[in-house]
This record gives structure tokens, sequence and C-alpha cells, in this order.
């Protein structure tokens, strides 16, 4: 009896497409094809995409006659270790129904031209840019400017800032310095007010009193 060897099936791989105003994407669930091997040809209104299926002596093949034309030098390809991602830019402002065929007249719907200008050539990831708004910039700044503290308030804040953020030693300088000078030194050299005692200095013109003197 005569044996005839019969070829191993192909893996199915699925493949699916969606649209955004100037764009088609067809996603092919192929895993970890090597990038490499991965070959994307664009016509007008065709497409063809081939690649090595990894742990298989198979190759992939998908040949699609498109519904409408595409900008083959501004389209791309992606390949990740999840599918391979082809990026097929539009030649019309048309909002497809169908990925292959002919479509109806009447089921084509036409998208504003300025918003497939907008949408420019494909990309890996573009930078977000946003429109400054100096008014609201120069409000905040002036806010900001209110908000901050001046005068004693200032002072103070920055002594708290220095005795939040300094060693011991700068503390103990800063705690004897205080209350032996009556408030009128504050100093963070613990070297210079550990041996001795820091008298009062008060500003120019005033004298310094205790309480009951």
């Amino acid at each position: 009896m005569e044996v005839t060897a019969t070829e191993p099936d192909k893996p199915k791989i699925k493949h699916d497409w969606y649209q955004t105003d100037a764009l088609v994407v067809v996603t092919i669930l192929l895993k970890n094809a090597p990038g490499d091997k991965v070959k994307v040809q664009y016509g007008e209104r065709s497409l063809s995409v081939s690649s090595i299926i990894p742990n298989s002596d198979s190759e992939y093949s998908l040949e699609l006659s498109l519904a409408h034309e595409i900008i083959p030098e501004m389209c791309m390809h992606v390949v990740s270790p999840s599918k391979i991602e082809v990026k097929l830019r539009k030649k019309e402002g048309l909002r497809w129904s169908l990925l292959e065929g002919e479509e109806q007249e009447a089921s084509v719907k036409a998208i504003p031209q300025a918003v497939i200008d907008a949408s420019g050539p494909p990309t890996q990831q573009l930078p977000k840019i946003y429109k400054k708004d100096w008014d609201k910039i120069e409000k905040d700044i002036s806010k900001m400017d209110d908000e901050e503290p001046k005068g004693e308030a200032a002072l103070n804040a920055l002594f708290q800032k220095i005795y939040g953020e300094g060693s011991d030693e700068v503390r103990r300088a800063m705690n004897k310095s205080f209350m032996e000078s009556g408030g009128t030194v504050l100093s963070t050299n613990w070297a210079d007010v550990a041996a001795k005692k820091v008298t009062a200095q008060p500003p120019d013109g005033l004298e310094f009193k205790k309480w009951d003197s």
C-alpha cells in the first residue's frame, strides 16, 4: 500500500483592520516575527505582506486589493513581539467601509480635508504639542508672587527651612544663640557659640532690656 505524505497545516494567522481620519491600520497577529524577514510592499490599491513564521517551515503571506487608493511613500510598518502593524496613508479624505474590494458610492463618506492634512504622515510616536496660554502663565506667576512670603514672614520661613534641614549641631547653635541673646542673634555655627554665652545684639539705635527690668 502506497502512503502519500501530506504537508502539515499552516498555522492560521488572523488579521484585522481599523482606521483613523488619515490612516488605515492593518494588524497581523503573527507573534515573534523576525523583523529582518518581514517584507511589505505598497501599491496605490494593493498591499503585500510576507514573513517567515517562527518555529515553522512555513511562510506567511497576505495579499490585499484595497478598496481605495493609498499613498505608498507615506506608509510604514512596525514589527512587535505580538504583531505586525501596517499603517496605510489614505489618498482621499474618505471613510472606508471595506478594506478590500469595491465600495458602493453611497456608503463612502467624505472626511474634511483639513482633518486629513492635520493628521500628517504616520509615525511611531509623535510628541504632543501644547499651545501655551500666556495669559494663564502670567496669572499663575502673579499668584505665586502674591502667595510667596515677604518681609518677616519670608525670614521666618528661611529660618524654619535651615532648622528643618540642618544637622544637630546647627539646631543646637540656633537654639542656644536665640535663647541667650533674647532673640537678637541666630547663629548656625556651633563651634562659635558652644564655649561662650551669646550676648544680646539689638539693632542700631535700640537698647536691649530684660522683661523684669
